[in-house]
């Protein structure tokens, strides 16, 4: 019985030597007939201008000025191609240089190489003649070893995935923490570098032309004044204030006016043969002076970096059209006459002459040159999201009394003329202002509200600046 098992497996081993021999055999000759100029087992060299294989394939740079062994002769598909050790890859016949006509050099070296090509073939043809179940084993260990390297890889590949991912939001994160640093470090700057500003300002108040009487006073107004400015500031850091030098123009409306009471006496106006001394009493006399003027300004301005500014410096005024008009309270007014001769005194009557009510009203009252101004004005502005700012403050001018000296008139505000035979007396109602008032100048002061466009605009984080 064992001798029987030992013949089959004798048998069996036999069979398997001729069948890998029978199929080394057949894989060494070409699937079809073609003249070959190297043999199985020749050593070889790949020309350099051989720039790829009969698959289409480029040929890597280590396979040049190295002799390589042939270990097979064409295939069906590529019936002229040769296989070389270690290149698994079909080459033409044609891209070959056979190294036996070389220098000895190169034959030595050819010679080394085709050795260890041939064990190399040998070992493999060893390793062919082993059983089919052992290759099948390995076969499916090797395709086992693969769908675990794959498998390996996909979850691999997830994790490249999810770490790219991961890291790709901490970046995101990290950009806007910085970013965030970044803004609180501008927040805490200063702004600082030099701006230009376009300002649109309205202003009103109290206004006053200072008039300068001995027997009245002067009544306060009002006024109306749009500013048209513009504004260049040199700033500094580590200086919290920016210094400014404004220049523009405005055009207002201001009045004002003069408040006295009149007690006047004439001596010795004739009357006939005779001399009579008049006495005129006035109550309550009113005079408004209007001013349409055009004030261009040149001013000196400081902004502290937490919003506060001031602005001084000069502004020349110019009035444009000055009218007025008059009031006299006809009630209050009176007219005496005493008769020297006769010792007769009479008031409001034919002969004295009566008030009538005037009231002189002019389209241009008070020539004015222009006038010398200091102006000032402080407040507080916020900086807004567009990167403009609004300003509110106070205003103050004040003008010098050398636009406007007027003559004082000797005998008052009253004009009066004397009776005659053929007329009577009759009085005339003079202007305060230009008969009577002896100096003037001008005053004003309220409230002033200010857009400015910046250039270039102001960050949202920048304190209230001007």
């Amino acid at each position: 019985m064992k001798s029987v098992k030992s013949i089959l497996i004798a048998t069996t081993l036999i069979c398997a030597s001729v069948v890998s021999g029978l199929s080394a055999q057949q894989a060494a000759q070409p699937a079809e007939q073609y003249d070959f100029r190297v043999a199985l087992g020749d050593s070889v060299m790949i020309k350099r201008e051989c720039v790829e294989y009969s698959t289409g394939e480029e040929p890597s740079v280590w396979v040049w000025d190295k002799v390589h062994t042939v270990r097979q002769l064409g295939t069906k598909k590529h019936p002229d191609g040769v296989l070389l050790m270690n290149i698994y890859s079909w080459i033409c016949d044609t891209c070959l240089i056979p190294v036996n006509g070389h220098a000895e050099e190169s034959a030595r070296q050819a010679e080394i190489e085709q050795r260890a090509d041939r064990e190399a073939f040998e070992a493999e043809q060893a390793a062919k003649k082993a059983s089919a179940a052992r290759a099948a084993e390995e076969a499916a260990k090797a395709a086992e070893a693969k769908a675990a390297a794959e498998k390996a890889a996909a979850e691999q590949a997830v994790a490249d995935s999810i770490a790219a991912v991961q890291a790709a939001k901490e970046a995101e994160e990290a950009a806007a923490a910085e970013q965030a640093k970044q803004d609180s470090i501008k927040s805490e700057q200063k702004f600082k570098h030099n701006y230009n500003r376009f300002t649109i300002g309205l202003r009103g108040g109290a206004s006053a032309l200072m008039h300068h009487a001995e027997q009245g006073n002067w009544a306060c107004g009002g006024d109306v004044v749009l500013d048209l400015q513009y504004a260049h500031y040199w700033a500094e850091d580590g200086r919290p204030v920016d210094l400014g030098l404004i220049v523009g123009l405005g055009i207002g409306y201001q009045q004002s006016g003069l408040k006295k009471d009149y007690d006047s006496t004439y001596f010795q106006r004739p009357y006939g043969a005779s001399n009579v001394n008049y006495t005129v009493v006035a109550r309550d006399v009113k005079e408004t002076d209007h001013q349409l003027q055009l004030e261009v300004p040149l001013m000196f301005s400081l902004i502290h970096e937490n919003g506060l500014f001031f602005n001084v410096g000069p502004k020349f005024m110019i009035p444009l059209y000055t009218p007025y008009n008059q009031s006299v309270n006809q009630d209050g007014t009176k007219i005496s006459a005493y008769f020297e001769d006769t010792g007769v005194t009479t008031e409001n009557n034919e002969v004295t002459g009566v008030y009538k009510g005037q009231q002189p009203e002019t389209s241009n009252g008070i020539q004015f040159n222009a006038n010398l101004m200091l102006t000032a004005e402080i407040g507080y502005e916020w900086v807004l999201k567009s990167g403009n700012s609004l300003g509110l403050g106070a205003y103050a001018n004040y003008g010098w009394n050398l636009s406007y000296k007027n003559n004082t008139n000797p005998e008052g505000l009253f004009n009066l003329t004397a009776p005659s035979d053929a007329d009577k007396a009759h009085l005339d109602v003079l202007s305060a202002t230009r008969a009577y008032t002896d100096k003037l100048g001008f005053f004003d002061a309220g409230v002033k509200v200010a857009y400015h466009f910046n250039f270039p605009r102001k960050m949202k984080f920048k304190a209230s600046q001007l």
